[in-house]
């Protein structure tokens, strides 16, 4: 069974009803400042932390006084705008305590869903985490309709995972793991320690929500759990409310563990090949032996582009004489490409009149 001192990428979900007294609608500070401390320890072992943050529409609720009643989508919108300036700056004060950098991180459904925003995302938080931020993501309540929302920051927190190429995944809830039936209102519902499968008799088991302040219910959760077990993440459902919280996991609190299919990595290597490619990349023998190496694909080292593909599309990656390397997602169109082959990285930004975005394809966007 996977422990959270295993994990080398860590993401955490944080629920509404954690962060934010339902009866005053004031955030749970001394509960913040716990959990920043968690964070810090973590960091300090070497583990990269992104946190899901709920909490936003609930404490702009409290400033703007709405009612205690499910609010319109323009006032839950009204909430977040007001909120996410209250969130981002609790966040800030807590982890600069202990010198660590918050980044506010907002998305929508479209940013996972479009490949080109996908591979921004990824980018941003790639780059955050290597300059020794904590990324703070939430969904961008302010803008988000029906149509473009995840729903519930649980589904958000599994595609961040997803995103970010996370082995561990933390949900901290109101709950302490996943019931054969709701302790609430059955006696002899037990919790699972470990699912490896979630079987038709896991789903038929999950129930409906049970905070005032949070969207998601053990429905949610499950889909988290299928959506990052099947990329390679390990997922865990805990109860949150506790002073720091992951030291209580590490220590043995109640969870339960959904048990990753394979790894991060490979798994995001299997969806990049099963990709139809959009076009051809052929690269010359010394990029062909560095891509055989693991090396990411420089342009210095292109020989030939083809077909018609946009910046986040499959291309098939092949050397001179015609034999297939793999695939990969570039992060250049077919034009600019075309245009930038066989060129050191500080002549690109002459060429294209942008700075250049590192190799065509880094080597955690390719398959061999």
């Amino acid at each position: 069974m996977a422990t959270v001192a295993d994990a080398k990428r860590l993401v955490i979900k944080i629920g509404s009803a954690l962060l934010v007294d339902r009866k005053t609608g004031q955030l749970r500070r001394d509960w913040l400042v716990a959990l920043a401390e968690d964070v810090a320890r973590l960091r300090a072992r070497g583990t990269d932390v992104i946190l899901v943050s709920s909490g936003s529409i609930a404490l702009g609720r409290g400033v703007l006084k709405l009612p205690s009643a499910d609010l319109s989508l323009e006032q839950s919108q009204a909430a977040a705008a007001v909120g996410q300036i209250q969130l981002a700056t609790a966040y800030t004060a807590a982890l600069a305590t202990h010198d660590i950098i918050a980044a506010q991180v907002l998305v929508t459904l479209e940013d996972s869903a479009d490949r080109r925003r996908y591979l921004n995302s990824r980018a941003t938080m790639e780059q955050l985490l290597s300059l020794g931020a904590i990324p703070i993501v939430n969904e961008n309540d302010t803008v988000a309709t029906d149509e473009i929302r995840y729903g519930d920051n649980d589904r958000l927190a599994a595609q961040i995972a997803v995103t970010a190429g996370a082995d561990q995944l933390i949900l901290l809830s109101d709950v302490d793991g996943f019931y054969s039936a709701s302790p609430q209102t059955d006696p002899t519902a037990r919790r699972f320690d470990v699912i490896s499968e979630i079987t038709p008799e896991i789903e038929a088991m999950a129930g409906a929500a049970g905070s005032g302040l949070s969207k998601g219910g053990m429905k949610t959760k499950l889909l988290a759990a299928r959506t990052a077990t099947a990329a390679g993440c390990d997922m865990a459902i805990t109860e949150g409310s506790v002073l720091h919280p992951i030291r209580a996991l590490e220590n043995g609190a109640p969870a339960t563990w959904f048990t990753a299919q394979g790894d991060p990595q490979q798994k995001r290597k299997q969806w990049i090949a099963a990709m139809k490619p959009k076009g051809r990349i052929v690269v010359d023998a010394g990029a062909a032996k560095a891509l055989r190496a693991g090396s990411s694909l420089l342009v210095a080292g292109v020989a030939q582009v083809s077909g018609r593909f946009e910046r986040g599309d499959a291309v098939e990656v092949a050397d001179e004489t015609g034999g297939l390397l793999g695939q990969g997602l570039t992060r250049y169109d077919a034009s600019d490409a075309a245009r930038i082959k066989r060129l050191r990285s500080d002549q690109i930004e002459e060429v294209l009149g942008y700075p250049a975005r590192g190799p065509l394809i880094h080597r955690d966007d390719m398959a061999i």
